[in-house]
């Protein structure tokens, strides 16, 4: 915002105001000076919850009375009176509701401003002053104007400050009201969380430092509502509409992608992140909102679904916005609206990145609490919110808010981007052969209940995974939940004649094909080791049975996007009436080494063909563990003890890890984070490393640690730490 700007906090508790300050001063009423402010700002922070934050502004939350002190060089006179003044942002002005005056009085004026005088001790006047519930968010400046009824000197205006006004949880009446306690305090001051990642049969947890105390965040997250294309079209607009969450929400999901504007964080899904970070890499926000700034907002390098979400709901959390981090499996990317998405194979097994649709092995967005008062009260409660850049909503890749239990009803006409968000969830996953030597591609089969699985979210109070998937849908398979599909697929095309699925179709059929197929792990699944598999096949039929296979694997980004072909084997399998056989795969660590990325992911794929029955595509999607990266607390950690905590390390590799670095960060922990260049270790080696942490806050805090070097891109590890008064 261009006035009153972050780069001009105020420092302490009282504001001295010398003899010749920059007041504004039209006529000088007789002798009138102003002398101090107290904020009070100790008293003022606790009791608005904002006592964490590290910058020293006044930090309030709207609908709440705060008090300030005002000491003058004499006793005010009964017929002077006393009239404050806030605004917020450019071109503020009282119809738009960004400019406030209010009298020292009893009464409501002012736009729901209001001031009360608490007491007077000579020329000491201590005043309640409240803000409206509805009030824009943002930094404040406050004037005070001094008139006299008896006298034609004029007026006197002093300026007293400024402070900054965040959404409160904790009022009834705020659109963010939140009752539960326990839930305010997970979804509003927690500063550390975890985020659920892998695939649907191996579900993984990293841990993600939020850290929205932390110093100069506040400051960079209205930056990030400055630097919108809203705020830069029309300023003084933006700023009025500031009071709604669900309009902040909305340009938080455009600002923290880099597309259309000068948003946080760019995206890349190639594989190849040259000039930038890996994505597997970042252990939290702060440092990715503090690099934004620094580089004066220019988009950091480089993000994944994650990584925007972590940072949405830092800056989220931030301005006071109950929100958390959500986990989708089997996320569907439908780009035409039809509620289904297209996946293809070649006849040898090989997935084809063709069509714009995908199925991403998770997908992570966020939610957040609000009220939607342009919906309706059934309405209220989590939106879904998607700040990864998919599609363009308006014109601007954003996604949000879309109430989830909308979704869970097929509502897919309401605001905002309801269609693609009931997509991700419930779309119905279409398999396709296409032979690229005669163009012909041929439909293999429909699978209703894939998509959307084990929608999970950090549990209230610990780190258990809490699953949310009834929240978005009836049970897969139920009536409700494909009524729900139909009630939908109607509203987006309500010329179209609702017919049962092609699933339901061959199911009524019973055109089932005479044998099923599956992939089964044998042994442990560690980077470093052989992947041991088994192709299951079983014959359903009382005939013999030849079944031509073709197989292959593929290392993957975790959105499906292919990075090289690492295995291929075709084989003529022979299956006796009901027999089950198994036929080994093998697939080496030369064979995947050069090509795994940080995801760990191979797609493995058997196509499976009988005479004269269609094809059957047999597909699983492996997630390998990394070895273990251990951290361990050395001391009692104590605030403002120094504390050494040691990381080990173990090389299961028969070859030398070069290149080696741990990153470290931990809100309330130590500032900033550290980088700590780790000895090359041979073949086998252990490291131990040792480091020193300065904690700041007491309470139980996360310790977060990356680990990488040229044969791990990204080890991680989580600690928790009880640190004592």
């Amino acid at each position: 915002m261009e006035g009153p700007h972050p780069s001009r906090p105020f420092d302490g508790e009282t504001k001295k105001v010398p003899f010749f300050a920059k007041h504004v001063v039209l006529l000088c009423l007789t002798g009138l000076r102003l002398q101090s402010v107290n904020w009070q700002k100790s008293a003022n922070r606790d009791a608005h919850h904002t006592e964490k934050f590290s910058s020293q502004e006044l930090i309030l939350r709207r609908g709440q009375p705060f008090e300030i002190a005002i000491a003058w060089n004499r006793n005010i006179a009964p017929e002077e009176h006393l009239d404050f003044v806030v605004s917020t942002g450019p071109s503020s002005s009282e119809s738009a509701k960004t400019k406030a005056t209010f009298p020292i009085g009893t009464g409501n004026a002012g736009g729901g401003w209001k001031a009360q005088l608490k007491s007077k001790e000579g020329n000491l006047l201590t005043v309640i002053v409240s803000s409206p519930v509805s009030a824009p968010i943002g930094w404040y400046t406050m004037n005070i104007q001094v008139t006299s009824s008896s006298s034609s000197e004029g007026m006197y205006t002093a300026n007293l400050g400024v402070f900054i006004l965040l959404f409160n949880p904790w009022m009834q009446g705020d659109d963010v009201f939140m009752s539960n306690e326990a839930e305010r305090r997970e979804f509003v001051e927690e500063d550390s969380g975890a985020i659920f990642v892998g695939s649907a049969n191996r579900i993984n947890m990293v841990g993600w430092n939020f850290g929205q105390y932390e110093e100069d965040i506040l400051k960079i997250s209205l930056a990030v509502l400055d630097k919108s294309l809203n705020f830069r079209r029309d300023a003084a607009t933006d700023v009025a509409r500031r009071n709604d969450p669900k309009y902040i929400t909305r340009v938080l999901s455009a600002m923290i992608n880099g597309n259309d504007d000068y948003g946080v964080l760019l995206g890349n899904w190639s594989g190849n992140y040259a000039g930038g970070r890996d994505p597997r890499n970042w252990n939290g926000s702060v440092e990715i909102l503090k690099t934004w700034e620094a580089s004066g907002f220019r988009p950091v390098q480089f993000g994944q679904c994650w990584v925007f979400a972590g940072v949405l709901n830092t800056v989220m959390r931030c301005l006071g916005i109950p929100a958390r981090v959500v986990t989708n499996f089997n996320s569907a990317h439908d780009t035409d609206k039809n509620l289904t998405v297209d996946v293809y194979y070649d006849p040898m097994g090989n997935p084809l990145q063709k069509g714009s649709d995908s199925v991403w092995n998770f997908h992570v967005w966020n939610e957040a609490w609000f009220m939607r008062n342009d919906l309706g009260p059934i309405f209220n409660g989590w939106q879904v919110l998607d700040a990864t850049p998919q599609e363009r909503s308006q014109g601007v890749y954003q996604c949000g808010p879309a109430s989830v239990n909308a979704v869970r009803e097929g509502d897919v006409d309401l605001n905002f981007d309801m269609p693609f968000i009931f997509a991700e969830v419930n779309a119905d996953r279409v398999t396709w052969i296409y032979n690229a030597s005669n163009g012909s591609q041929k439909q293999n089969g429909v699978d209703t209940r894939s998509i959307g699985q084990f929608i999970s979210t950090k549990a209230v109070g610990s780190y258990s995974r809490m699953d949310v998937t009834e929240k978005y849908k009836y049970p897969e398979g139920s009536g409700e939940e494909r009524q729900v599909q139909q009630r939908a697929m109607k509203k987006l095309k309500p010329s179209a004649s609702i017919t049962p699925t092609s699933a339901e179709s061959e199911e009524g059929e019973g055109s089932s094909p005479s044998i099923s197929g599956r992939f089964k792990v044998n042994g442990v699944l560690e980077v470093g080791q052989e992947v041991n598999l088994v192709l299951l096949l079983k014959n359903q039929s009382q005939d013999r049975k030849t079944v031509a296979v073709h197989m292959t694997a593929w290392t993957i980004v975790y959105n499906g996007t292919l990075v090289h072909e690492v295995w291929k084997d075709s084989a003529i399998i022979s299956l006796e009436s009901e027999e089950e056989v198994q036929h080994p795969v093998k697939i080496s660590y030369g064979q995947y080494e050069k090509y795994l990325k940080a995801d760990n992911m191979i797609r493995t794929t058997a196509i499976c063909k009988l005479a004269d029955e269609d094809e059957v595509v047999v597909e699983r999607d492996l997630v390998l563990d990394n070895p273990a990266l251990i951290l361990e607390v050395l001391d009692q950690a104590q605030v403002q003890k120094p504390l050494n905590v040691q990381m080990i390390f173990s090389n299961p590799l028969n070859e030398p890890v070069k290149d080696c670095v741990l990153m470290v960060e931990g809100s309330g922990l130590l500032r900033g984070n550290l980088k700590i260049d780790v000895p090359a270790l041979r073949p086998k080696e252990q490291s131990k490393v040792r480091f020193e942490i300065l904690p700041t806050r007491s309470g139980t805090k996360q310790l977060l640690a990356d680990f990488s070097c040229n044969k791990f891109p990204a080890i991680k590890a989580m600690l928790s730490i009880d640190v004592a008064e």
